[in-house]
């Protein structure tokens, strides 16, 4: 199908009305089944890695409950500003089509080149190292294990990718339910434990000091993050402006709840300076509580359920890569779609860059940390970018008849930008501190500069091909 066609159609998909023609979302999805989606997408390994740095960034016990609660809240009211966006223009391309909608296509180019480089890899690259630094725990291979381990996860998984065996349904299922019981056991170990006195932090001796730092909210909503593509539930519901809002509301308490719970098992069995230690902190918990025998379990646990993550990631990314090349000439040879059933030059690019990423960050002190700093400041550009559209749509026609519209209209959508305003502040800054992970950080800002020249050529070429 030629740019012409495809335009056309997807002009015809944006202005048709709601009983309009051609294929549109089917309202099959109750309640229940968006509070179980809602759950599934947002709740992943990072739980298991995070809490960690997080400790290392809260001067308290009680700020660092404070804030895991507050990542609840603040996920809450972006998902509500992204269900009013998703149920007025339901498209399966979500932020690359609300960005080309309000903006016009350079935006939308320079967010699909953000995910191809920077946010996706990035992603896939920190996912990896979860899988690294818990397979150490197992297995050491010396100075770089957890950087080899990352490695070989992303080469496997893109392998298993190209041959078309990860899509199975009941594999996906079956490694959600060893993530289920993971967070399980580590909860019971963990609340069950009779923390030692050393456990106990230490009292913060300079008043002065900050409670906490914005690394500690970027990792926080890190692991709160995939409510944006729960979001887009909206156009399937059977009840979109009532239903969609109890199942985000549901949805987020129940992990908001989950994680908390979760946190304070940590707390509970190594106290906030145990945590700032760790790199594997559920292991670490496990070996308190359970000993070296549970450790083991719930170490291997944990790597399945990461590379379960890592499928998920690689999967939706490739298809993302796919769709520019479907939209940009330049970037034709990622269009293609495999006879096996898999956008195979899209997964190789991907998996090259990714790789790419294992080993820049393998030279610096922490994998994940350095990973999550690299797309952390294009994550919350495009978030902020994305939550102000909200406004820009709003004096757009919507697709739907009757979408459902965010409560406390413009209160929630200005409160969610000033919140992504702050993280893409503290995303820079922590790109400019002295801390040898903030590498990651510049390298990430610097390969979304270079999408502008990129997107300047690409569009010279859409203009030679009509």
């Amino acid at each position: 199908m030629d740019r012409e066609t495809r335009e056309a159609r997807g002009e015809s998909a944006m202005t048709a009305p709601a009983a309009g023609q051609g294929a549109q979302p089917r309202p099959s999805l109750t309640q229940a089944d968006a509070v179980a989606m809602i759950v599934g997408i947002v709740i992943g390994v990072g739980i298991f890695r995070a809490p960690s740095i997080v400790a290392g960034n809260a001067a308290s016990e009680g700020i660092f409950l404070a804030l895991w609660f507050a990542g609840g809240v603040i996920s809450l009211v972006g998902a509500l500003c992204y269900a009013e966006l998703g149920s007025a223009y339901p498209n399966a391309g979500g932020e690359y089509f609300f960005l080309r909608r309000a903006y016009g296509d350079w935006l939308g180019f320079l967010f699909a080149w953000a995910r191809m480089t920077v946010i996706q890899t990035g992603a896939i690259a920190a996912i990896a190292f979860v899988v690294g630094d818990y397979a150490t725990q197992i297995l050491p291979l010396g100075a770089k294990s957890s950087a080899l381990y990352a490695a070989l996860a992303v080469v496997l998984i893109t392998w298993l990718n190209i041959t078309g065996t990860t899509e199975s349904k009941w594999l996906q299922n079956i490694l959600a339910l060893v993530l289920a019981l993971s967070i399980l056991g580590v909860v019971v170990a963990g609340i069950s434990a009779t923390p030692p006195a050393a456990a106990a932090a230490p009292a913060v001796a300079d008043k002065t000091a900050p409670l906490f730092s914005g690394l500690a909210l970027i990792f926080i909503l890190l692991t709160y993050g995939g409510w944006n593509e729960a979001a887009y539930l909206t156009a399937e519901m059977r009840d979109t402006r009532r239903g969609i809002v109890r199942a985000l509301i549901i949805g987020i308490l129940i992990i908001t709840v989950l994680y908390l719970l979760l946190n304070y098992a940590y707390l509970n069995a190594l106290g906030l300076a145990g945590m700032r230690e760790s790199k594997a902190v559920a292991t670490d918990l496990m070996k308190v509580t359970w000993g070296a025998a549970g450790a083991f379990v719930l170490g291997a646990a944990v790597i399945t359920a990461a590379l379960s993550t890592l499928n998920a990631t690689i999967f939706t990314g490739a298809r993302t890569n796919y769709a520019l090349g479907r939209d940009f000439a330049l970037f034709g040879f990622l269009g293609k779609w495999h006879e096996r059933g898999a956008p195979v030059n899209a997964l190789l690019l991907q998996g090259a860059i990714a790789l790419l990423l294992v080993l820049l960050a393998s030279f610096t002190p922490d994998g994940f940390q350095t990973m999550v700093a690299y797309t952390a400041p294009a994550f919350w550009l495009f978030f902020l970018v994305t939550g102000i559209s909200l406004f820009v749509l709003r004096r757009q026609p919507p697709v739907n008849a009757e979408p459902f519209r965010v409560p406390l209209y413009p209160v929630t959508p200005i409160l969610f930008c000033a919140m992504c305003a702050y993280m893409l502040y503290s995303s820079f800054n922590y790109a400019m501190s002295l801390d040898p992970g903030s590498i990651g950080a510049i390298v990430g800002i610097a390969m979304l500069c270079a999408g502008i020249p990129v997107m300047l050529v690409a569009r010279g070429t859409q203009r030679q091909s009509k």
